[in-house]
């Protein structure tokens, strides 16, 4: 069984370039500048964006020396990493959202859990000093979800006064604002304090 034994050129590691030959590597990356820059202009159409691929292919190259197969066209070799250089921050681009003024990354902005406790510790507070009969019924409509009728038979008032009491309440905690919280924390907790009332 003859096997024939081809010589297949190995990959040398960049150590294995002698500095004569890395010298050279370089050297002739130099004369295909222009022709790199022509192919980066065919796939992108803007010459600050090929002068970009160009570099980024060049520096790429460079600091990928030991992949190149000593032997074959330097000049292939380059312009595959342009292209893929390119294909890959298209493919990037497409899942980026260009927002060069900020706008909508302020909008993502999230205000920082603590001011959400701050504010709720803070009505809390608040909250805890309105008089018990209005606690009491401003949990049952408020919080609770319960009608005026239903919560006046949990506490064996009228609805009237189950009401007048909410009403009040409302009214104390509405006068009390909390200054340390920001927008949002307040439109939320003003939102829990003024739960919609059922009939």
């Amino acid at each position: 069984m003859g096997q024939s034994s081809a010589v297949i050129p190995a990959r040398l590691p960049i150590h294995a370039l002698r500095p004569s030959q890395a010298a050279s590597l370089a050297t002739e990356m130099l004369t295909h500048i222009p022709a790199l820059r022509s192919f980066a202009l065919q796939l992108c159409r803007n010459p600050d964006q090929a002068d970009d691929l160009v570099q980024d292919a060049l520096c790429r190259a460079l600091g990928h020396l030991d992949s190149f197969t000593p032997g074959t066209r330097l000049r292939s070799w380059l312009f595959t990493i342009l292209r893929n250089g390119f294909y890959s921050g298209l493919r990037k681009s497409r899942r980026e959202v260009a927002d060069p003024e900020g706008l909508l990354a302020a909008r993502l902005a999230v205000a920082p859990a603590h001011d959400g406790a701050l504010a709720m510790a803070q009505f809390l507070r608040v909250f805890a000093a309105l008089s018990v009969e209005h606690r009491q019924v401003l949990t049952l409509v408020g919080a609770m979800g319960l009608t005026y009728d239903e919560a006046a038979m949990a506490t064996r008032l009228k609805p009237g006064t189950v009401k007048s009491r909410v009403s009040r309440a409302r009214a104390m905690l509405g006068e009390n604002p909390w200054p340390q919280a920001d927008g949002a924390t307040i439109f939320v907790l003003n939102q829990a304090s003024a739960a919609p009332s059922r009939r």
